[in-house]
């Protein structure tokens, strides 16, 4: 079983429960978070600011700023992580930068609280 986390555009959220539902996948777990990737950092500021150049490291203050998104953490089966994959894509390309970013780490072990049951039987199945 494999853990799924996206970063995601907030606006973007109800479209992407809506894609994995309709893809047999419901259970999903979502947070308000806040991060910047590449596309907005100058390297050229972070570089000064790395020196101790007083202009860099107020200039970082001022453009680097986090941008609120939402997160979205999935927990599938093995077969169902390219499902899950291309169904956020599909859901949040948009081409532009700031669309997302998606990790697939493993999960050792999933463990139903009220039940007890343990494994891939807790989870979603396709």
């Amino acid at each position: 079983m494999k853990e799924v986390m996206a970063i995601v555009r907030m606006n973007m959220m109800n479209k992407t429960k809506r894609a994995l539902l309709d893809s047999g996948i419901s259970s999903m777990t979502a947070k308000d978070v806040l991060g910047r990737g590449k596309g907005l950092v100058d390297t050229s500021v972070l570089e000064g600011v790395e020196k101790g150049y007083e202009e860099a490291m107020a200039q970082l203050g001022q453009n680097q700023r986090l941008i609120p998104k939402r997160m979205l953490i999935v927990v599938v089966p093995d077969n169902l992580v390219d499902t899950t994959v291309k169904t956020i894509i599909k859901a949040n390309r948009a081409g532009k930068s700031g669309d997302g970013k998606i990790f697939v780490m493993p999960a050792l072990d999933s463990i139903s609280v009220r039940t007890g049951e343990t494994g891939t039987g807790t989870l979603d199945e396709a």
